[in-house]
């Protein structure tokens, strides 16, 4: 097969950018790689050639492939090793890529447009979702599809209140900023952030900063556009070719739309606005009143049912979100009578659970979610396992989405792209907050239910979540909500409004879902996606500023709750005492082959967690045992030192002394010389194992062996007051004892008659 690669670089922040086409899959439609640093992407691009029958939407699917190898990284299972499901780092990446490329489509084709980005190198200093970003763009540019490309994307940190863009993964840890932007080359139509409570203009300023620096690479996107532009043209005009029969129905289609319209612009206001609808009840009867009625007008002016269908279920929709953007826009007037800048009805409420480690409701207007937390052992964190190596995560948020919630029924089959996505952004949320493992060394789990939905349940989850923590008494550090605003705006955006507490409705063409979620001093994230070409510097400066008032409003709602963490945990909360000791010492509270910390535990029922750094986490149920077997921890860590006195048992006895156990697991020496006033005729005549008795610590010799005395203690008075194994005297002729003649005759013969 020939090799037609061509390749284009630019410089951009400091590295250069790479794209290369025509060497790699070349039956796709399209076929890149980009690559910054060594930091490798490979998009592709195909489009269906036929569009898809009975679907009401455009069938766009992004598929973000991890591949190991680019790492370097055989997957730790033992049993599987080849890549399974998407990890939720990929998926999230494929969802932030779809956010930004979909608006620019047509919506009404019918054609499957897939788009997979497969990671092929990593360098663990250029984060691939951005390289996969910029290659997606290439891709669709050339791959005649119609797309309304292209775009750029970076991500923007903030180190010493200084923006560094595309920031190395070590930049990153020392940034209170991770703040992805993409858009046009005028307009911004994605945004995804985490911050550490980053006020709004200094949040405005970093979009606004990484806005401009996309354009060094949609630049370079464009040259590689321009170069290739007769096999794009091409690819452009294979796809617009259409049948004498496709064209005459879609003329047939177009009449049928010219009569639907002409019933919709007279009706569909006395529909919508002659009354107001305060619930989404009675917004779905009057949509659903507004179809039955205009498949009615047009079965009278006898047009087939198939074409009554495909009418009803092509045009009705959109209608009435022009006539929803055409109320807000020209007459300043929502469907359900609020203003632009009012929140639906709040309640917050915790504590609504009996044995839960904590529970929080919140809603806001039809929505509704409650959120639940579970505290565990540090020994549960997860495991995590990607391109970036392997690592842990103590926090945990996880979102349901029931189809109860929205009044419909479905399948249960687990969580979705979009059920990962939430529950992703609300853990980004709340993350600024959470406690340090020294802190708060629990595992933590919390589950937001949404038990119904009108409108951002990711922010109403972010709410509830909050609520369930302080519940529980984890020491967050302030409490979190988050909103969703939203946007109505005209084709040209010459006319344009911001709206707080988006829902049903109000989500249409022309609009935005901008989600934004802080505390008091300032935001934790965003998510922006829009249904526009993008929005401008005006339209995200307005929806901080109208966004922040709506979360100190809801703030205030949650505060009358519960404005600061429980002081103490759940009677059903398991129990953790955490502390340190010398990393050196962990062998020695482990123990051989895993004795002694095993029998800690076997001894106490609870677990035990020790990090490298010698943080020793104990958990149970009951508080005393883990006091207990933190105690037996200490003191066989501990350093001992002279003139300590210790009450403990004999454990081992020989000629020369006895051994006494001073803390679990350490001992040390009574000498015979030592174990009374007087002398001992031998150990084994003075005490037994098993024996209880106090020492004293005398010294501790220069290969660390403790020698003890039991002298001069009064505990032990007890042990002397029958002079207990005292040897017998000595005189001239002999020990007095005539049980012991033989053995002083033999001893003297041997000593003086040699």
């Amino acid at each position: 097969m020939t090799n037609n690669e061509q390749a284009f670089s630019a410089e951009w922040l400091g590295r250069t950018l790479t794209i290369k086409t025509g060497k790699l899959a070349k039956q796709a439609d399209a076929a890149i790689t980009v690559q910054y640093g060594d930091t490798v992407v490979m998009a592709t691009v195909v489009e269906s050639k036929y569009e898809r029958d009975g679907i009401d939407y455009f069938p766009l699917m992004v598929d973000f492939e991890e591949r190991l190898y680019a790492a370097g990284i055989i997957k730790g299972s033992r049993w599987i090793k080849r890549e399974g499901r998407p990890t939720d780092d990929a998926i999230l990446a494929g969802r932030m890529i779809d956010r930004t490329v979909r608006p620019l489509f047509d919506d009404s084709s019918r054609k499957d447009v897939q788009v997979i980005l497969t990671i092929l190198s990593v360098d663990q200093e250029n984060d691939h979702d951005i390289v996969s970003l910029i290659a997606a763009s290439v891709a669709l540019s050339i791959s005649g599809v119609k797309w309304n490309g292209p775009i750029g994307g970076v991500r923007v940190g903030r180190i010493d209140n200084q923006f560094v863009f595309n920031p190395t993964y070590e930049q990153r840890e020392k940034s209170d900023l991770d703040l992805i932007v993409a858009g046009t080359s005028k307009k911004t139509i994605m945004i995804e952030a985490g911050a550490n409570e980053v006020k709004e203009e200094d949040m405005f300023k970093g979009i606004v900063a990484g806005q401009e620096e996309i354009q060094k690479a949609i630049e370079l996107i464009e040259k590689v556009k321009l170069s290739l532009l007769p096999k794009t043209q091409e690819l452009e005009e294979k796809n617009k070719l259409q049948s004498s029969d496709e064209i005459e129905a879609d003329e047939a289609k177009q009449k049928i739309a010219d009569q639907a319209n002409k019933w919709l612009n007279k009706n569909v206001n006395k529909y919508l606005f002659d009354k107001t609808y305060w619930t989404k009840k009675e917004r779905k009867a009057s949509v659903q009143a507004i179809k039955e009625n205009l498949d009615k007008y047009l079965f009278e002016q006898k047009v087939g049912r198939d074409k009554r269908e495909w009418a009803v279920k092509k045009i009705v929709e959109k209608a009435i979100e022009a006539k929803v953007t055409e109320g807000i826009l020209d007459e300043k007037k929502r469907v359900d009578g609020r203003k632009f800048d009012e929140i639906r009805e709040l309640t917050a409420e915790i504590g609504i659970l009996p044995r839960n480690h904590g529970a929080g409701l919140f809603s806001r207007g039809e929505t509704q979610i409650m959120s639940i937390v579970t505290l565990g052992a540090p020994g549960l964190e997860q495991l995590l396992e990607g391109l970036e190596g392997a690592g842990k995560k103590r926090f945990m948020h996880h979102y349901n989405f029931p189809p109860y919630s929205v009044g419909e029924t479905g399948f249960m089959r687990g969580p979705g792209r979009r059920e990962i996505g939430h529950g992703a952004l609300v853990e980004k949320a709340l993350t600024p907050v959470l406690p340090s493992k020294e802190e708060f060394p629990y595992t933590t789990r919390v589950v937001s239910e949404t038990l119904g939905s009108n409108g951002s349940s990711s922010m109403g989850s972010t709410c509830a979540s909050s609520l369930a923590l302080m519940d529980a008494g984890a020491p967050i550090k302030k409490a979190v909500a988050g909103i969703a605003m939203g946007l109505a705006s005209n084709d040209d955006m010459s006319k344009w409004e911001v709206l707080t507490d988006i829902q049903d409705l109000e989500d249409g063409k022309g609009g935005m879902d901008f989600k934004i979620a802080g505390t008091k001093d300032g935001l934790t994230a965003i998510q922006l996606d829009t249904k526009t070409d993008g929005i401008t510097k005006e339209i995200i400066e307005k929806t901080l500023t109208q966004g922040r008032v709506a979360l100190n409003q809801i703030l205030d709602t949650m505060n009358k709750a519960i404005d600061k963490p429980r002081p103490d945990l759940s009677k059903y909360a398991p129990r953790i005492i955490s502390f340190n000791i010398s990393p050196e010492k962990i062998r020695e509270v482990i123990g051989p082959g895993g004795k002694v910390i095993n029998a800690i535990i076997d001894a106490h029922d609870i677990s035990i967690d020790i990090e490298d750094d010698g943080l020793v986490m104990i958990c149970g149920m009951v508080k005393e045992n883990c006091e207990k077997a933190a105690e037996w921890i200490k003191n066989i860590v501990r350093e001992f030192e002279a003139g300590e006195i210790f009450t403990g048992k004999v454990v081992r006895i020989l000629d020369f002394g006895a051994f006494v156990e001073l803390t679990p697991g350490k001992d040390g020496m009574v000498h015979v010389s030592e174990l009374a006033p007087y002398r001992i005729s031998s150990p084994q005549n003075f005490l037994k194992e098993g024996d209880e008795v106090t020492v004293k610590i005398k010294e501790i010799d220069d290969q660390g062996r403790v020698n003890l005395t039991m002298k001069g203690l009064e505990e032990n008075e007890h042990l002397w007051k029958d002079v207990k194994g005292k040897a017998p005297e000595f005189s001239g002729n002999g020990f007095n004892n005539s049980s012991n003649g033989r053995f002083n005759n033999r001893f003297n013969n041997r000593r003086f008659n040699n």
